[in-house]
Formats: structure tokens, C-alpha cells, sequence
């Protein structure tokens, strides 16, 4: 096993990704992300250096083109970016069939093509592989240099020989994955290291481990008259949405077009066979179980509830009654790998779910299981007491959600993206398939020209009032930040830019990791119960000495501490500098700018409580 990152880079949707061909034998070419270079530094790579530097084995290129070249075959990203700036001596391979070319790929940066002739893509059909023997005649007849090939075994072999996995100690692979389709007699001229005990079970405490990290992501959005926690187990229960109840296609991948069933894992590759599955329904009505005489009612099916709670009907014999004291509503929003979302709205009449049990239950707490950003006109529903994003947790779904309703762990989770009022304010939509339906052949194109104004970024520089803000969260407690200390750890003077003099490592140029200031604040839980936050640090960088298309606040660090009830802590951020850096597109490097930075410190990007202003260039 080795770690990969992807997909490398500007990746953000998946339709039309790959080159079609149309009814006049027209090729569309997939879609072009079309970034300019300051954004690409400062957003889009951002992250893979940080993973390069980490140590990761490989990066995966993807299917769509940057900047007008596939992202397999551009040697823009992959030999000028990745290679050079960036410094990585691990190998890029293809997403499975994103190779486009076989030597103009490989000497743009790719080293391995996946899967091989396993499969078709946009240029090649199933058993022909752009490499394997082309790649020999290319070498023979002098079209690829024998170096560079040697460069690719390297690559591909340094991970291999780093993390000993010549070792002959590592397990064969499970027998009993070839029944379930991972691989076949199809790929018989495959070597498959097979062998040793079918079905094993290598799950050790996963379960309580998976039940913790589920608890512990929960993001608390609302909590009126302190609905949450729940100590007494209610003596009337409603359970409602089509997130609720046990997976109707059973343990497998759960397909776009499972209209019940709750939603554990993503879609694709990014989804895992199931061993069981703990639903909300169930985890609720074995904590119902504790008390005698507790009824617990519900509804499943999106497409009945609201007629059954119609007040007209409630209280009728197929309906619900009596009118329970607390109504859970859990909802989902499907993702998945090769389908894109066209809006926000949660799936299966969601939103008109909770308006109906709303209609009926004056506390109605409502649970979404999505893997993005959803829009929640009801959120201000005055029935509507309390909501919670519990993303996909996994097959323990229904014990970790309990375990936030009753108080056996306090919500810690921040929000990862911004949820806003009205799809209109967001600058960007959530997929672009306009530029897709197109007959010119080089006619996909997205232009980013929001340049860094994304997410928070964008709402701050719009001005514009988001529902739930980046970094958003609630907690069973209450918590405040006091103070904010600055602290140089270079008592000289810093220059504005790296000394080219140093080698490229592993994520960058060695200069961009020495850590500049150190950011200190102390944070005290005020409330009455033990639990955990992260405080945030955003910093603002000069306006009047950056390029234009500087954001008002970038984060740049946060940490998940947990505090007793009255407990203080102080939390430090240290600041690098590439943190205090923009990419000079003219220079073509990080530069330190000239005048007043401000870092501040809160508990979300708009919940701000300490900021203090400095200089790095110039020392006080």
C-alpha cells in the first residue's frame, strides 16, 4: 500500500472531462480549467505541496486539461510545478484511462499509465496500452530517451524500496477478493500475488474507532432552547427521511438511484464494501428501548411523508399519532464519483420532508448526511430546534449520531465550506455544464475567473452574510479566546524572497517551511460542560503592497483542542514563509510583501475575538 494524492490539479468536476465524439465524428475535447498562475500557486497546488512534503508516493493526474493540455500529458504542472518547484521524486500516474498520448505524455511528466490495456479511455480502447510496447519502439527508434525511462523506474521504485515493501513478510492478497470482481481470469498475464486465508477479518477496534471520528465530525448548526442534548429518553419518537432507515441495495456501493437507505460512504472509488451498518432507525430505537413504554413511529419514504402529515391526516389510522415530542429528520445528498450535482438542494423532496414535520412537531431536529454544500430554506423554521451536518460517517452512522443527541459526546465539527442563503450567492455555480454542450471542438472551456475568491473568501470580499460561515460550529458549551501574542523567531532581518542559492526538497524550496512568527492565544471553556473547539487563524495580508485579487483574510492554521468545563489552554500557530507569502507571477517566486499584516484568531471565519497587527520585513 502506498499513498496518492489527487486529482492533480484544477479537478473540480466531472462531466465532460473526457473527449466525445459526436454525431457528425466531431472529437470534443474534455473540458480546459483555465487558471491563472498566481491562483494555481496559491489554491490549487497549495495542497499537493503540502502532501509532496508530507512524504506522499505518488500523485494521480486527471481526466480534464489545464490551461488548454491534458493533465496527464501537461508539462506545465507536471515537470514545471510538481517536478521542479515542488520537488517531488515520487511518480505521477494516470487516473484510469486519462492517458492521452504515450511520448508526449511521458515527457511531459507522466511515469505511469493506469490501468494499463486494462481498460478504454478517451483515446485508446480495452487491451491497448498507449505505453508497454509503444513505449519500447519509441525507445528503439530514438523518439524517447533511455534516460528518461530510467527516470520513471526510479520514481515508480523509490516508494516501493522507501516503504520496504521488498520485504517478503507483507501479506498475499486475499483470495476472495478476485469473487468479488477486484480482479479476474481476464488479467491473467497479470501477476496477482494471491494466496493465504479467504475472508479474513482485519477490522481489529475499526468499529469504535470509525463510531469516534463519526461523533466527533458532527457539525452543530443550530441549537435552540438548548433542544441538544437529550438526557431523558422521550416517551413519544419520530423518526423521519429517507436517510434514516437500513440501505435498501443492501451492503454493496450505494447507487444514485437508492431512494432509502442512509448515506455512509461516497459513491465510486470513493465508496467500500460495507461489513454491516448501524442506521439512525436502528441506533434510535435501541436507545428508545430504555424506557418502558417509549413509541417510536416512522417514515422512511420521501414521497409519502408529506401527504401522511398533512395536518388533515395526522392522527389518522395511517398515519402518525400521537404527535411525538421530538421528530428527527435525517436527510441525505448523494455523492459520488462520475456524477455532478446540478444544485444544492438535499435529494428526494428533502426540504419538503422536514416542512411537513415541521408542520406538525414544534421539535423537529434535523441530521443531513451530504458530502457537500446544501442549501436550508427551512433552517429558520421556528419548529425547526435544532440541525446537524453529519457528513458520511461510516457504517456506524446510527451509534455516532446518538451519541451527539445525547450528550455522550459534545459536537466539536466546523464547517469545511460556507452554506449560504440563496444559490445566487455564490459566485461560482456547483458545475458548469453550459460550456459542455457545445460542438466546437475545443469549446470546453471554464474560465476561473474568480481568480482566489472562493468559499469565505468571496463572502468577504462581496460583503455579503452567509446562514452558516466557514469554520461554523456549535457546542453543548461555550468558548472564548483572550489575548493574541506575536512572537518573531528571526530576531534579523527577513528577506522578501528565497535564497536561490538552497536546493529543492520534498514540497518546496527549503525556505518556504522556516517558520517566521509564532501566533499565541488562550482559549477558556466558559460553559459548564467539558468539550472541544478549534480556534482559527486567518491572517490579512497588505492590501496596498499585493496584486490585485488578494483576499481580505486567508486561514492559516487551526487546532481541535479539548478543555474541562472552566479549563484555559493556549493554542500557538506558527507561521511560515510561504504563509505570509503570494506567488510573484513576474518573478516567479514567493515574496514576502511589504507592509502591515493582521493576524486574528476566532472560532470561525466571521466569529473573530483577538487580532493584533505586524510587520515582517520590518522589525520593530
Amino acid at each position: 500500500m502506498q499513498s496518492c494524492v489527487k486529482h492533480y490539479v484544477g479537478y473540480e468536476q466531472a462531466t465532460g472531462q473526457n473527449p466525445t465524439t459526436n454525431a457528425d465524428g466531431v472529437v470534443i475535447e474534455g473540458y480546459s480549467s483555465n487558471i491563472d498562475d498566481r491562483t494555481m500557486h496559491e489554491i490549487y497546488s497549495w495542497p499537493f505541496a503540502k502532501a509532496v512534503r508530507a512524504g506522499v508516493s505518488s500523485v494521480m493526474c486527471a481526466y480534464s486539461r489545464i490551461n488548454g493540455s491534458y493533465a496527464c500529458e501537461n508539462p506545465k504542472t507536471l515537470d514545471g510545478i510538481l517536478k521542479e518547484e515542488l520537488g517531488f521524486p515520487g511518480y505521477v500516474m494516470s487516473d484510469w484511462g486519462a492517458t492521452m498520448s504515450g511520448v508526449q505524455a511521458i515527457e511531459s511528466g507522466l511515469d505511469m499509465t493506469m490501468p494499463g490495456a486494462l481498460m478504454g479511455s478517451g483515446r485508446t480502447t480495452w487491451g491497448f496500452s498507449l505505453f508497454g510496447g509503444n513505449l519500447t519502439q519509441a525507445v528503439e527508434n530514438g523518439t524517447l530517451s533511455m534516460s528518461r525511462v530510467n527516470d520513471m523506474v526510479l520514481r515508480v521504485m523509490t516508494p516501493y524500496f522507501d516503504l520496504n515493501q521488498d520485504d517478503k513478510h507483507w501479506p498475499l492478497i486475499d483470495p476472495s477478493s478476485q469473487e468479488l470482481g477486484d480482479f479476474s481470469d481476464s488479467m491473467a498475464n497479470y501477476s496477482w500475488p494471491v494466496g493465504g486465508e479467504a475472508h479474513r477479518d482485519v477490522r481489529g477496534n475499526n468499529a469504535a474507532f470509525i463510531r469516534k471520528l463519526g461523533a466527533e465530525s458532527v457539525t452543530l448548526l443550530k441549537n435552540k432552547n438548548s433542544a441538544l442534548p437529550i438526557k431523558e429518553i422521550p416517551r413519544y419518537i419520530g423518526v423521519f427521511g429517507n436517510d434514516a432507515a437500513d440501505k435498501s441495495a443492501g451492503l454493496a456501493s450505494s447507487p444514485d438511484s437508492e431512494a432509502i437507505g442512509t448515506f455512509a460512504t461516497g459513491g465510486g472509488s470513493g465508496s467500500g464494501r460495507l461489513t454491516y451498518i448501524v442506521s439512525p432507525l436502528e441506533a434510535i430505537k435501541s436507545w428508545a428501548k430504555g424506557r418502558s413504554n417509549s413509541l417510536v413511529q416512522y417514515l422512511t419514504d420521501n414521497e409519502l411523508t408529506p401527504g401522511l402529515l398533512h395536518p388533515t391526516n395526522v392522527g389518522f389510522g395511517d398515519s402518525i399519532y400521537p404527535i411525538p415530542e421530538v421528530c428527527f429528520v435525517f436527510l441525505r445528498y448523494y455523492v459520488s464519483e462520475g456524477p455532478d450535482h446540478s444544485d444544492f438542494d438535499l435529494d428526494n423532496n428533502g426540504s419538503s420532508v422536514v416542512n411537513s414535520v415541521a408542520s406538525i412537531c414544534n421539535n423537529t431536529i434535523v441530521v443531513t448526511h451530504s458530502g457537500n454544500v446544501n442549501l436550508m430554506d427551512w433552517a429558520d423554521h421556528p419548529n425547526v430546534t435544532a440541525i446537524m451536518m453529519a457528513y458520511m460517517p461510516g457504517q456506524e452512522s446510527g451509534n455516532a449520531i446518538l451519541d451527539v443527541i445525547t450528550g455522550k459526546v459534545n459536537p466539536s465539527g466546523k464547517l469545511p465550506f460556507t452554506v449560504a442563503y440563496n444559490a445566487s450567492d455564490y459566485n461560482t455555480a456547483s458545475v458548469n455544464f453550459t460550456a459542455m454542450n457545445i460542438t466546437n471542438s475545443n469549446g470546453r472551456q471554464i474560465n476561473f475567473t474568480e481568480g482566489q475568491f472562493i468559499d469565505y473568501r468571496h463572502f468577504d470580499k462581496a460583503g455579503i452574510t452567509p446562514r452558516y460561515e466557514f469554520g461554523y460550529g456549535l457546542s453543548y458549551t461555550t468558548f472564548s479566546i483572550q489575548e493574541l501574542s506575536l512572537e518573531p523567531t528571526n530576531k534579523g532581518n527577513v528577506a522578501s524572497l528565497p535564497d536561490n542559492s538552497r536546493a529543492i526538497q520534498p514540497g518546496g524550496h527549503p525556505d518556504l517551511y522556516e517558520i517566521l512568527i509564532t501566533v499565541e492565544s488562550n482559549v477558556t471553556n466558559t460553559g459548564a460542560l467539558a468539550g472541544a473547539t478549534v480556534p482559527q487563524l486567518y491572517l490579512a495580508f497588505p492590501q496596498d503592497t499585493t496584486p490585485p485579487g488578494t483576499p481580505v483574510k486567508v486561514l492559516r492554521g487551526f487546532d481541535k483542542i479539548y478543555l474541562e468545563a472552566g479549563c484555559s489552554r493556549t493554542v500557538t500557530f506558527e507561521l511560515t514563509r510561504k504563509d505570509v507569502s503570494f506567488w510573484n507571477v513576474v518573478k516567479q517566486q514567493w515574496e514576502i510583501p511589504a507592509g502591515t499584516f493582521e493576524a486574528m484568531v476566532g472560532l470561525s471565519s466571521r466569529k473573530i475575538s483577538v487580532k493584533k497587527q505586524f510587520d515582517v520585513l520590518r522589525r520593530r
